[in-house]
């Protein structure tokens, strides 16, 4: 089935297809974006989107929820999200405020961003 198909699932709901993955499933190449209109990086991986949402208000981004599909957990993806907005708040020279229990625990793994806190 093609993605962006409806198909019905097992309770008969129509839903709108993803591709097949599994943990199996090496991972493409794959970019994060900064989508500074919707306040958030974003990835697509094998047609899912990957997020990491933050607010951001008076020179500080609040990074409040990373997202990533059950089905492609623990492959990296969300580090990678936070590495790109740590890389990001560096650049635009913002301070970091972790709501967000895995970014929190992304910043113990790696002191040398602790700098970025406000």
């Amino acid at each position: 089935m093609a993605l962006g198909m409806l198909s019905s699932d097992t309770y008969g709901l129509r839903t709108l297809a993803q591709p097949a993955v599994s943990a199996m499933t090496p991972l493409p190449p794959f970019s994060v974006v900064h989508n500074a209109a919707e306040q958030r990086f974003e990835a697509r991986v094998q047609g899912w989107l990957c997020r990491l949402d933050y607010i951001a208000r008076d020179g500080v981004w609040v990074f409040a929820h990373t997202e990533v599909p059950p089905l492609l957990e623990g492959r990296g993806i969300a580090a990678r999200l936070v590495a790109a907005a740590l890389a990001q708040a560096r650049t635009d020279g913002v301070k970091v405020l972790p709501a967000c229990s895995y970014v929190r625990a992304y910043l113990r793994r790696h002191p040398a961003e602790q700098d970025l806190l406000a």
